[in-house]
């Protein structure tokens, strides 16, 4: 085949809007107009390489799966994962700040308290520790019936033995005594709600 020079080609701008390339595909001549290659163009797995800049914020993932990805500080509403989600850090994992509260019992040591927090801090009113078992309710609209409270004591001079005798939609129970002490005092027991399902 003979080397066929080509001079005086004109210099390229900006593409106009009926601009048209034609191409020859398998006897078929197809034409490829600007519109199609810089408005709305489709690319079926292209390799994109480092994207420098731009906004993918009106994307929409289909079926886009990433593999061992470096997030860093990410933020969202939800996180559905099929697999074991763990903390190889030393914060551990948690609840934020924000998701927990405080409330003081009013009254006595049976008395209702209200908090709406998935966790959080409960003070019972200042009396003497005993031995003899009394229960009181947390209403909390966070809770779920098939829910995993955990409780601890978190402050106090008389040890406390705690349970979690009722949970239902929107509250729990916590029954607690000492195990021999009698301090009039305000101890403090922290609470925090595992989100669990019965299936």
């Amino acid at each position: 085949m003979a080397t066929i020079a080509i001079t005086s080609l004109p210099v390229a701008t900006a593409a106009a809007v009926g601009d048209v390339l034609p191409i020859v595909q398998g006897g078929t001549t197809k034409q490829v107009t600007n519109a199609l290659l810089f408005t709305n163009a489709t690319m079926v797995t292209p390799a994109l390489g480092t994207v420098a800049s731009g906004n993918i914020s009106a994307c929409t993932s289909t079926g886009m799966v990433l593999t061992t990805p470096v997030i860093g500080a990410a933020t969202g509403t939800s996180l559905t994962a099929t697999g074991t989600i763990v903390s190889t850090g030393t914060a551990g994992v948690g609840y934020a700040t924000g998701a927990g509260g405080t409330v003081t019992q009013l009254t006595s040591r049976t008395t209702g308290v209200t908090l709406n927090k998935t966790s959080g801090a409960i003070t019972l009113v200042s009396a003497a520790g005993s031995a003899t078992a009394a229960t009181f309710t947390v209403t909390n609209s966070t809770v779920a019936a098939t829910d995993v409270i955990i409780l601890n004591q978190k402050s106090g001079t008389d040890l406390y033995d705690l349970m979690v005798t009722a949970v239902v939609a929107g509250s729990f129970n916590i029954t607690f005594r000492t195990t021999g002490g009698s301090t009039t005092e305000q101890p403090v027991f922290n609470f925090a709600v595992i989100k669990a399902v019965a299936a």
